[in-house]
């Protein structure tokens, strides 16, 4: 009990109970994992739940006072303002605890009506509320009596419905917390909803987000043509160049963007042949990050120019990092891709995962900024998806035609790739199932 005490100090006196609690059970749960009782969820609301004899005392006005005992919960026993802050912290992070354990909890509090105090009826409630599945298929059926808890098994309590069909083989998942013995006697049932309920709330989003079909064949088409930008434009692509690699100062270097915008503008359809020819993927790291911030206008669903952009200056440095990516230069990335979203998947992330000779930690580490600063959880999802489960034609890579020999069609799975997916996992992404399936049979093999 006495591990608890700082616990019910926070719900006691905390101007913010529900976050100080939450951190307590972060820093509590690795430092109880060597004790007797170790702190967990489970074993808080078994300690909610605990039975107590409880005397009461009856002190009406009108009649002497007497005393009777009956059977509570420890909850009940807590002062009314505990309470009600202990079902709201329950309410908040019910995902991290058994489910069909708060319906019980708050199902045995509601039902003492007659000494139930207003603010604690209302915190129970609502925690019924949010852990309460809305799921009517049992009206139809007249069945009043069953509810929710014939429904299905409690997710808290059972496998992912992924690894069902790999749980006959004795080589799996060997960094899971249970043994193979343990694993074949659980009973494997359903439950994969939740994250495709969670992508479908933004399947639209996410569909636009990823659907640059038309853009992107507009790019292969300009990539493919072999046409002759003719003599002027040479010339001038190639003192474009000879300018850049003598960085002087800031301003002419934002002189040297504008010449370069107008020099692709007018020759629209060449864009990518004339940034070949500058080669401003050779300029040192301060010069690329300010041509690469003046040269970021259009608008956010714009794909073309934004990819010829990041493909001729920030790819190819990207592509053969040794070393931690300098500052300045993953500043201007980061902004930029925050700009253009779906220019930073197709442009960016993809190619640098396809490199030909698996990525390192200094490609990682970049990736892994992209993701976490400048892509939404479920935008990243749908990356993800792509990456694993899409053929060559589908995933859409763009980079130019000089550096497509540096791309593979399949990913090099080096240790630097297993440690971007734990991160991507570590950052609260619903993957969906087909996408771990991948996953864990790249990781198996």
């Amino acid at each position: 009990m006495e591990a608890w005490v700082p616990l019910f100090d926070i719900f006691l006196n905390s101007p913010v109970p529900e976050s100080e609690a939450s951190q307590w059970f972060h820093r509590s749960f690795n430092a109880s994992s060597a004790a007797t009782v170790p702190i967990t969820t489970a074993s808080f609301v078994s300690l909610l739940m605990k039975p107590l004899d409880a005397i009461v005392v009856d002190e009406s006005e009108y009649a002497s006072s007497s005393s009777s005992t009956r059977r509570v919960i420890y909850v009940q026993t807590l002062p009314n303002m505990v309470q009600a802050r202990i079902f709201s912290f329950l309410a908040v992070e019910h995902k991290r605890f058994c489910r069909r354990d708060l319906c019980n909890l708050a199902r045995i509090v509601l039902s003492d009506n007659q000494t139930l105090d207003f603010w604690v009826e209302r915190a129970a409630r609502h925690l019924l509320d949010a852990v309460s599945e809305l799921n009517y298929e049992w009206i139809s059926c007249l069945n009043l009596d069953s509810g929710e808890e014939e429904s299905t098994e409690d997710e808290f309590e059972s496998l992912p419905s992924w690894l069902k069909d790999a749980a006959g083989s004795s080589e799996l998942l060997p960094w899971l917390p249970i043994s193979f013995e343990d694993l074949k006697s659980w009973t494997l049932c359903g439950g994969s909803g939740t994250n495709n309920d969670t992508l479908d709330q933004v399947a639209e989003e996410v569909e636009q987000f990823m659907d640059g079909k038309a853009d992107k064949d507009e790019i292969h088409d300009s990539q493919c043509k072999n046409y002759s930008v003719g003599p002027e434009i040479h010339n001038k692509a190639l003192n474009l160049k000879a300018q850049i690699m003598n960085f002087e100062s800031t301003t002419k270097v934002v002189g040297l963007a504008n010449e370069i915008r107008e020099l692709c503008t007018v020759r629209k359809g060449d864009s990518s042949l004339v940034l070949e020819l500058i080669e401003p993927w050779l300029a040192d790291n301060e010069t690329a990050s300010v041509l690469i911030s003046q040269l970021s206008y259009g608008s956010e669903e714009e794909l073309t120019w934004p990819s010829q952009v990041i493909c001729s200056i920030i790819l190819p440095k990207f592509l053969v990092l040794k070393e931690p990516a300098p500052r300045v230069l993953l500043a201007a990335t980061l902004e930029f891709c925050k700009l253009h979203q779906k220019t930073a998947v197709y442009a960016l992330l993809l190619p640098l995962i396809l490199y030909k000779n698996g990525i390192n930690n200094p490609i990682c580490d970049v990736i892994t900024r992209v993701i976490k600063e400048c892509l939404h959880p479920a935008h990243v999802s749908a990356f993800c998806q792509k990456l694993l489960c899409s053929g060559k034609d589908e995933r859409g890579v763009i980079c130019l035609p000089c550096h497509q020999h540096l791309i593979s069609d399949e990913m090099v799975w080096t240790e630097s790739l297993f440690n971007l997916f734990q991160s991507i996992l570590n950052h609260n992404v619903c993957l969906t199932q087909d996408s771990l399936i991948v996953f864990f049979i790249k990781f198996i093999i």
